[in-house]
């Protein structure tokens, strides 16, 4: 083909002749442009005379030019072979190298006018075989449209062959159940509006069902409108969509399904786990309480292991859950405290075990659980705790079990394993140095401030222009114990790291509350001097807000850092029966033994406490003063 027709060929000025067939039985590069481009004429004109020649010219992968028209949703060339052929059998129902014919193509760009011309065009042709023909994946080209949502196309083809519906492709899934996954509405109300015997299989042995409980409630309303049967289906793990629902959490769509088979909620799975069991180890306390409410005898069934569903709470330490037995007032909800499971293991051993001492508290305190039960190795929940390898949760487990008189097993004492805290002693040796810095740094601030005194010094004497102040005298005061307080945390810190003995955590806390009280006397000290050398109100006025707040949230941030997620009242019990019953508490002489890093926090706690209230006492006592005259 010469320049000059190449150039017609591109800009239609004018007609194409037909191209020539290549030897190879494959489309000519020019024909397949202008059908993939829609430039109609020339894709006509390249056309050769008989529809079997056409359908012999394919691409690379075996399409037609039927194919490739039907990719582009291109209806009017598809209408206009038809007007040039009349009989196209052999282009409708000839198959690509994926086994797709024009009807797939068609149905996976999703053009409804092209799937109805195909339809139309396969049933005057006596080609409807194609309705129901399978590519190589077996899927059918309602297959194709379900799965990308394409909801007109969908339509189209129910209604031209809804015995298609009941049809799966090689995975074992239905052109329902791919419309679920695509989230059309629209495309599963086609499906189940128009065909009565519809398959709903999919994966695993799941039904529709299965995968719209993840899609919401109207798509679940739609599926159980049509088939309620769906909800009592397991899938290969026995797991029905009640369980896929609990999992979710969605309390409208686990609602749906209880009210179409509410005796759903007693079926367990090949792991002997009920939708409560579920429901309640994810964590979903709305709909834990639901299905209670649905079916209040489904709270007594066992998983494989024994255990109820507050065990399976425990274990994934969810405290919500865990709460609607406790807060109850049925009879055998509570018996479910202390009821134990195969293991021997109660739901108070579970959440020791997960490390979740809120609801070891809840348990104890609200529960009435019995910490003294053992399970089937001889272990409580107190001996269970030495497991816990984090510092701050078996702080939080053991000061609550110590609070309400948790009972270790019997064992003589020279046996017993001493809590031997395992990051704790490199945590302390990594924070030292740098607590030390700080500590050094509060020195020479504070060594600083002393020579360079607030008011400057009388040029005739020497002596400080403010010494007859009281404020002055609080300046003083103030920086003189952040001083010696940084300089002993110094030493502590130093003499601790050294030592590296068993006790050495012991100095470690001793030093923090003299950084602690350091830091705080070091911002008094500012405070003090800032209102010695200023009678604008405004400004030390300001200042008093702004360390005030200051104080406020350093108290917040680092009593949330330090304290365990248990209540003052668990602190002062564990205080109670650890330091002022002394030797007479047993389980006071088991803590320290076993746990004595457990059996200082709750004095050391108390002390950061007091320490924060003489500070608020101590501020508002140099804010007074502040206001005040000099002296004489």
């Amino acid at each position: 083909m010469g320049l000059h027709h190449c150039i017609q060929l591109c800009t239609g000025s004018a007609p194409a002749a037909a191209a020539e067939p290549r030897e190879d039985g494959r489309m000519s590069t020019q024909l397949y442009l202008a059908v993939c481009e829609g430039r109609h004429d020339q894709a006509m004109a390249l056309l050769p005379p008989a529809a079997g020649q056409v359908a012999d010219q394919v691409s690379t992968e075996r399409n037609n030019v039927l194919h490739l028209a039907a990719e582009q949703g291109d209806a009017e060339l598809i209408q206009g072979l038809y007007d040039r052929f009349g009989d196209v059998r052999s282009l409708v129902s000839s198959q690509n190298s994926a086994m797709d014919t024009p009807l797939h193509c068609a149905a996976r760009a999703g053009d409804d006018r092209s799937v109805s011309l195909l339809v139309q065009l396969a049933r005057g042709c006596g080609a409807e075989t194609i309705l129901s023909c399978k590519n190589k994946a077996g899927d059918t080209a309602l297959h194709l449209a379900a799965r990308l949502g394409h909801a007109k196309a969908v339509e189209a083809l129910v209604d031209a062959a809804p015995e298609v519906a009941s049809e799966v492709n090689d995975a074992g899934v239905s052109p329902l159940y791919l419309a679920v996954m695509s989230r059309s509405e629209a495309a599963v109300g086609a499906i189940t509006g128009s065909c009565v015997h519809a398959s709903a299989a999919g994966p695993s042995s799941q039904n529709a069902l299965h995968a719209a409980v993840f899609q919401g409630s109207r798509m679940v309303g739609l599926l159980l409108d049509w088939k309620p049967s769906l909800a009592s289906e397991p899938d290969g793990s026995g797991s029905t969509p009640l369980h896929f629902a609990s999992s979710d959490g969605d309390r409208a769509v686990v609602g749906a399904i209880l009210r179409a088979a509410p005796h759903t909620a007693r079926t367990r799975d090949s792991g002997g786990l009920s939708a409560l069991h579920v429901a309640a180890g994810m964590g979903h306390a709305r709909v834990t309480k639901a299905l209670i409410e649905a079916c209040p005898d489904s709270a007594e069934l066992l998983d494989d292991r024994g255990g109820t569903f507050v065990h399976a709470a425990a274990r994934g330490g969810h405290s919500k859950v865990v709460s609607l037995a406790i807060a109850t007032k049925r009879p055998t909800l509570r018996r479910l405290l202390n009821t134990q499971d195969g293991d021997g293991n109660t739901p108070l051993h579970l959440a020791v075990a997960a490390g979740a001492p809120d609801i070891v508290e809840a348990l104890m305190r609200e529960g009435k659980a019995r910490a003294d039960v053992m399970n089937n190795d001889g272990q409580t929940p107190l001996d269970l705790a030495a497991r816990s390898t984090s510092f701050f949760t078996m702080l939080g487990l053991v000061v609550t079990l110590a609070a309400f008189g948790a009972q270790p097993r019997p064992q003589r004492r020279d046996s017993v394993e001493k809590w031997s805290g395992r990051d704790i002693g490199k945590g302390i040796e990594r924070t030292s140095d740098s607590l030390a810095v700080v500590a050094v740094l509060i020195t020479t601030v504070a060594f600083t401030a002393a020579n360079n005194v607030p008011g400057a010094y009388d040029q005739n004497d020497g002596m400080a222009v403010l010494q007859t102040r009281i404020i002055f005298k609080c300046f003083l005061v103030l920086d003189s114990l952040a001083l010696v307080t940084s300089v002993i945390a110094v030493v502590l810190l130093v003499f601790g790291k050294a030592s590296r003995s068993a006790g050495s955590w012991e100095t470690f806390a001793m030093a923090l509350h003299c950084i602690w009280v350091a830091l705080i006397s070091m911002i008094l000290a500012f405070y003090a001097a800032l209102a010695g050398v200023t009678n604008t109100r405004a400004v030390y006025g300001v200042a008093y807000n702004v360390i005030y707040v200051g104080f406020v949230v350093l108290y917040i941030m680092v009593n949330y850092m330090i304290s365990p997620p248990v209540s003052i009242r668990t602190v002062w019990k564990v205080l109670w029966r650890t330091v002022l019953q002394g030797k007479h508490s047993v389980i006071g002489r088991r803590i320290k033994q076993q746990y004595p890093v457990a059996g200082a926090y709750a004095p050391n706690l108390l002390l950061f406490w007091a320490t924060y209230l003489l500070a608020i006492l101590a501020f508002a006592a140099v804010s007074s003063l502040s206001q005040q005259a000099p002296s004489h």
